[in-house]
């Protein structure tokens, strides 16, 4: 699957790590319901920062068509807000 953070770039995951991340965007998810905007921003840099651990960068000049597209770290609520589906940032 490949992941576009927005202002960053792209990286190659494997679903495999789906589950893993889907525990990160539950509590993410919480956090924004509860409009906990401390905890949101904690949660969101360690999504951020697994799908960045987990991930192969692709070249900056890889157009690879995004399949999940996650906000900048410092997005703010109303901007995840929109980017939301009904399971989260992340699929599943």
């Amino acid at each position: 699957m490949i992941v576009r953070i927005m202002g960053e770039g792209q990286v190659r995951l494997a679903d495999s790590h789906l589950t893993e991340l889907n525990k990160l965007d539950d509590e993410l998810l919480q956090e924004m319901e509860k409009g906990d905007g401390p905890g949101f921003h904690h949660t969101l840099g360690a999504l951020l920062a697994k799908v960045r651990e987990l991930g192969d960068p692709l070249p900056d000049d890889s157009l690879e068509p995004s399949e999940l597209i996650l906000p900048s770290a410092d997005a703010t609520l109303e901007e995840v807000r929109d980017l939301l589906s009904d399971d989260g940032l992340i699929p599943g």
